[in-house]
């Protein structure tokens, strides 16, 4: 919130605690996760930021080394389909869905996802969502997909969308940059309308691309 040029891609609590994070008392059971907890955590915690987002469950990947299976945070493969959703469109494209959230079908997560931690019913999935967690759902036909892109802002608006918060984080940067330039100069006419004439050109740019 303070630096206002970042999203934070944070791991919940209540979800699969894996060999590194067990106890005396953990027992296979508690170390599964449990949604309905992680749901009820989340309310109690009341992050309420544009700045920041979360998903749930675990996923497995297949090692690219070795070819070994693991279990790896979903903040993994959420930074993945962010850099592919970059590569492919641009920042303020939805990083989910079935073109860019296909973490089977289009690699879109930067490893090869093989299974989720756990396989999460509609009704489940809502309730991920209610709170601002975003699923990642196994479907049949399809695969393995990241199913939601909403931020942890509690008020509905369009920023407690993902790509909207990246647009605005990247125009900020820009525009930041092409004002870094102007300072120093005159303070006339011709710097306003030169520094202006970049910054149109600029959200021209974006807005031809979707933005």
């Amino acid at each position: 919130e303070e630096r206002a040029d970042a999203l934070a891609i944070i791991d919940i609590q209540k979800d699969y605690a894996p060999d590194t994070e067990h106890t005396s008392t953990t027992t296979e059971a508690t170390a599964m996760g449990d949604l309905d907890q992680a749901v009820a955590k989340m309310k109690d915690r009341d992050l309420d930021s544009s700045y920041a987002c979360c998903y749930y469950p675990w996923v497995q990947i297949r090692d690219s080394i070795d070819g070994s299976s693991l279990w790896v945070p979903p903040s993994v493969v959420a930074l993945g389909s962010m850099a592919y959703t970059e590569s492919r469109k641009d920042v303020w494209f939805a990083p989910a869905g079935f073109a860019r959230g296909g973490l089977t079908e289009t690699d879109a997560g930067g490893v090869k996802v093989t299974g989720v931690r756990q396989d999460l019913t509609s009704r489940e999935r809502d309730k991920l969502y209610d709170v601002g967690i975003n699923p990642i759902a196994s479907f049949p036909a399809e695969g393995i997909v990241i199913f939601g892109q909403k931020t942890l802002q509690n008020v509905k608006s369009a920023l407690d969308r993902i790509n909207v918060r990246r647009l605005l984080i990247f125009l900020k940067k820009e525009i930041s940059r092409i004002a870094s330039r102007t300072l120093f100069e005159q303070n006339v006419q011709e710097t306003w309308n030169a520094f202006s004439g970049e910054v149109d050109t600029l959200l021209s740019a974006v807005q031809t691309r979707l933005g």
